[in-house]
């Protein structure tokens, strides 16, 4: 369960140095350093502003929000002194999100109208189709936020762009969780790291690319851990089980009549219960966690520099649940902060050894139109 020391290495994984298909200036390059300065108290008014004016437009407003919050997290990381610079707009979120209530509600409304006419039998034929079509999707918007924001982030003026093919993403993904599914879990830190890199070798700077080496990633050892966290879980899960039987049963409940469940008391320590077990779980996770983004980190490359993310399992947790704890507290208004927070929390952490040619990057084209709409609509989003 030890790291392979990562990040002091010359960039070779057994298949040889590190070199790009693009011409190489007389000087060796930069040595990339990375600084944070984002201030998270400073977020504070702006997550009380936003939250607000999300009540106040009934959550239309989030798309402006939401891109006001990138642009401060953006300028608040550095890279070799110059800041990051997010170009986004509210109105390419919101028509992104418009687009993507028809890509989702017109099948769904098909489906309606299928099983109208078509009876159970149609049910049983459409099920499938729906069930691993919403699953394509979601790998699908993966794909397009991190597209969208790739291309809406420059530095020194150059923008990122990402290649690929959603299409192609949305397949992969569903066929990680298909063979995840069949392993019982086990499959999916192959399927993470597999997911990452058709995200990360497709990724640019301007003209020139950023690669994945899947050889320097599978250094960071990460199936003791995920071991750990699914042994840890299984072995959580059946002591809840058997300890809410006994507890029933000391309460009488078990012999109680037909018709008479517990009270709304018990439901509610139930509740609490599990919400008092949660951090528990996130604790056996953080480990497996903290070693993926490890490992995702020692994988990404670019020219000779490789990168290094010294993330611990201990402070990732208390970043987790004090982040949820926070949200659940201010019923989601301090999103913002929570945000800021965990991107310095995570640029603190990297480091970079190696040189890359950055001064050499062309301009790369603006990318698409509108924002990462589907990622909005399932709920889920880097930031």
């Amino acid at each position: 369960m030890t790291d392979a020391t990562l990040g002091t290495e010359p960039l070779d994984d057994g298949l040889g140095p590190i070199h790009g298909v693009y011409p190489q200036s007389d000087d060796a390059g930069e040595v990339l350093r990375f600084e944070s300065t984002l201030r998270p108290k400073h977020f504070l008014g702006l997550s009380l502003r936003n939250g607000l004016l999300n009540i106040v437009t009934l959550t239309l407003y989030r798309f402006w929000g939401k891109t006001e919050v990138r642009r401060r997290v953006w300028q608040g990381v550095r890279l070799n002194g110059d800041a990051f610079e997010y170009t986004g707009r509210g109105k390419e979120l919101f028509i992104g999100f418009l687009l993507a209530l028809v890509a989702l509600g017109l099948p769904m409304l098909l489906l309606i109208f299928a099983i109208q006419f078509g009876g159970p039998a149609m049910i049983v034929v459409l099920y499938p189709v729906v069930y691993f079509g919403l699953f394509w999707l979601w790998g699908f918007g993966i794909f397009t936020a991190f597209r969208y924001m790739a291309s809406r982030t420059t530095w020194r003026g150059v923008r990122f762009r990402l290649g690929g093919s959603a299409r192609s993403y949305g397949f992969r993904y569903l066929g990680a969780l298909f063979l995840s599914g069949l392993s019982m879990g086990w499959f999916w830190p192959v399927a993470q790291r597999g997911l990452a890199e058709k995200l990360w070798d497709e990724l640019r700077f301007g003209d020139r690319r950023i690669r994945f080496r899947m050889g320097r990633a599978e250094k960071v050892s990460v199936y003791g851990w995920y071991a750990l966290g699914w042994i840890g879980t299984a072995v959580g899960y059946l002591v809840f089980v058997f300890g809410m039987v006994g507890l029933f049963a000391a309460l009488g409940m078990l012999d109680a009549p037909a018709g008479r469940g517990p009270g709304l008391g018990f439901t509610l320590g139930l509740y609490g219960v599990m919400l008092l077990l949660a951090p528990v779980f996130l604790l056996i996770w953080s480990p497996y966690h903290a070693a993926m983004l490890r490992s995702i980190s020692a994988g990404v490359t670019l020219d000779g520099a490789g990168f290094h993310l010294d993330v611990k399992a201990m402070p990732l947790w208390w970043l987790t649940v004090s982040n949820l704890g926070a949200l659940l507290i201010s019923l989601g208004f301090l999103m913002p902060w929570v945000q800021a927070r965990t991107a310095h929390f995570m640029v603190s952490r990297l480091t970079s050894a190696g040189t890359a040619h950055l001064d050499l990057a062309r301009q790369a084209g603006k990318g698409p139109g509108s924002g990462e709409g589907l990622a909005d609509a399932f709920g889920f989003s880097a930031i």
